[in-house]
């Protein structure tokens, strides 16, 4: 797909299901748009135009507590 040319119709449906099945394996938003040459932004409302359930930021890596970074809590 030629960047920055609108995608509509069956072209944008496939196009939305390659990126599911890429986010869906781990990519991140970001890297999917860096593969095919798009946005994020039009990652982003593709994906949400799908229903996929976005993950937060950060993606899933796991979390630390701040007690085991050697840090106190608030």
């Amino acid at each position: 797909m030629n960047k920055g040319k609108q995608i509509t119709g069956a072209a944008r449906e496939e196009l939305a299901r390659e990126m599911k099945k890429e986010y869906e394996k781990g990519l991140s938003i970001r890297a999917i748009a860096e593969a095919h040459g798009r946005s994020y932004g039009f990652v982003h409302r593709v994906l949400t135009e799908a229903d996929v359930p976005l993950r937060s930021r950060g993606g899933d890596r796991p979390h630390r507590r701040l007690e085991e970074a050697g840090r106190p809590r608030r």
